[in-house]
């Protein structure tokens, strides 16, 4: 074994299955003088599932500057890890000021990269996330929220975010209202044993969580498909119905919706209008 330098080790973390952490992250842990965690309740789980006792100091968004403070004088001559509660820490989570005064400072900076959530579920999707943007955790107040709806609508990439559970249904309410032309894919419990997602355009999505067929709890993170920039025929009139009605007793109502779309070119959201009217009628 290599005996680590001094100075800050970012320690990526399981999100769920805590299989999924690497022999290097437990073994960075293991030589670690004090740990930065942002839970040590939650982080001691962790620990004691490896055999591990370390020092856990709780690192947060509004005692960061003090712990540097603190701990300054130290950085140089000891091994501090940093890991989170769960999966990749500096993504939307606290320690990006502990980072920048270990690097203004000629303090050793270095990452053990492990799982996160979002690559997992822009994977999930099966959207074409050659390109994407993750915009962080969908907002608290109102007047936030229609900000960042109008943000992520503008992107023409695929765009990913998290949402609590306790805004979900907020999010997924507002996203049909708007009837957007984009599917989502909503994820949750990535890697635990109640991992779910579903995909498909908000209205679909409303109706199975009405009908129960996909449950409101957990962890959610949320991949909306990218925006087509192609010109879009709007002539839905020109389509023969007896085509859509075939296609119907074949594939899904989104698998038409996106077939019909390609072959035409015609809005998505006017072809899943006319394809649901023909399957009630």
């Amino acid at each position: 074994m290599i005996e680590k330098k001094n100075g800050l080790y970012i320690v990526s973390t399981p999100i769920g299955n805590l299989e999924d952490i690497s022999n290097r992250a437990i073994e960075t842990i293991k030589e670690a003088d004090i740990v930065f965690c942002e839970n040590p309740s939650h982080s001691i789980k962790l620990l004691n599932k490896f055999g591990i006792k370390k020092k856990l100091i709780g690192l947060h968004d509004y005692n960061e500057l003090s712990i540097v403070s603190e701990y300054k004088d130290r950085l140089k001559d000891k091994v501090f890890v940093l890991i989170s509660d769960a999966g990749s820490p500096l993504i939307s989570d606290p320690g990006y000021k502990l980072t920048r005064y270990c690097l203004t400072n000629g303090i050793f900076v270095t990452t053990v990269p492990g799982a996160n959530s979002i690559i997992p579920s822009l994977q999930l999707s099966s959207f074409p996330v050659n390109e994407f943007y993750f915009a962080g955790f969908y907002p608290k107040s109102d007047k936030s929220i229609m900000s960042f709806l109008k943000k992520i609508y503008s992107i023409n990439v695929a765009v990913v975010f998290f949402v609590s559970s306790h805004k979900i249904l907020n999010c997924i309410k507002l996203l049909e209202k708007k009837s957007i032309d984009r599917q989502i894919s909503i994820v949750k419990e990535i890697t635990k044993i109640n991992e779910s997602f579903v995909t498909g355009y908000p209205n679909e999505i409303s109706k199975k969580i009405k009908e129960k067929s996909f449950i409101l709890k957990g962890e959610f993170v949320i991949v909306m498909e990218p925006y087509s920039t192609k010109k879009e025929n709007s002539d839905i009139k020109n389509i023969d119905n007896k085509e859509i009605l075939k296609l119907l007793t074949k594939f899904s109502l989104t698998d038409v919706v996106q077939i019909v779309h390609k072959l035409t070119n015609i809005k998505k959201t006017e072809v899943y209008r006319k394809a649901l009217k023909l399957k009630n009628d």
